[in-house]
């Protein structure tokens, strides 16, 4: 595992538990407004060490209740099932980030039950996906079907959850995008943050009304759950 940081406490990565953050580095997708930019690049080390984060994990199990594993993109990471092991066998539940591009892995980790809490990104309507995504690479968004398929079947909590990116996203596409949510899912819009950003040139002059768009997604879909962050 090559981790590009570690969130010692969070109260809100993790839904109803309280929870640390690991950061793992690399990701495929080059989305313009990416907020963790220094975790894209692929690395030979990490900045935290494994042995670390489980020394840290084991003597605060009496107060944790779970790990949060995000990135970059934790799916890259070939021995990421050995790590969520280790995790359990410490007895703390664990939530995977993932933007899905590798639904082998996700499928191995549902197999061997070793993840409790799904949330996936999706970027955009499926024909769309690349103007956020970046990369160019139709073979890649088609893994991202699949792992949206793997964890709707899965029968493990989860969530989806979109950036609104006003720059690309258009109000009807986050109609597209719910269509393919089953009822009882939740789905969660939530704004873009200009801070800092992968595009140092990102187009900030777009504006779409969150809680308008979302009210309206109740209203037509009511029976999946969506809210804003």
């Amino acid at each position: 595992m090559i981790l590009g940081g570690f969130q010692k406490l969070s109260l809100i990565d993790y839904p109803q538990k309280v929870s640390s953050v690991v950061f793992t580095q690399g990701c495929l997708f080059r989305c313009p407004f990416c907020h963790n930019p220094e975790l894209i690049p692929l690395k030979s080390a990490g900045a935290v060490e494994v042995k670390e984060v489980l020394n840290y994990l084991e003597s605060k199990k009496g107060m944790l209740e779970g790990l949060c594993i995000t990135g970059g993109e934790p799916t890259m990471q070939k021995d990421l099932p050995e790590f969520i092991a280790a995790v359990k066998k410490i007895g703390l539940a664990v939530k995977l980030d993932t933007n899905g591009t590798n639904p082998a892995m996700v499928e191995q980790l549902i197999k061997d039950n070793l993840v409790d809490y799904f949330a996936m990104d999706l970027k955009h309507t499926w024909s769309k996906y690349d103007l956020v995504a970046n990369i160019g690479n139709q073979n890649a968004i088609d893994n991202c079907q699949k792992t949206f398929k793997l964890i709707q079947d899965s029968k493990i909590d989860h969530e989806f959850r979109t950036t609104v990116f006003p720059a690309v996203h258009r109000e009807d596409d986050f109609i597209e995008i719910v269509k393919n949510i089953k009822p009882g899912e939740k789905y969660f819009l939530q704004q873009v943050e200009y801070i800092k950003n992968l595009d140092p040139q990102i187009d900030k002059t777009k504006i779409l009304d969150l809680e308008s768009i979302i009210a309206k997604l109740k209203m037509t879909f009511p029976a999946v759950i969506i809210n804003g962050r």
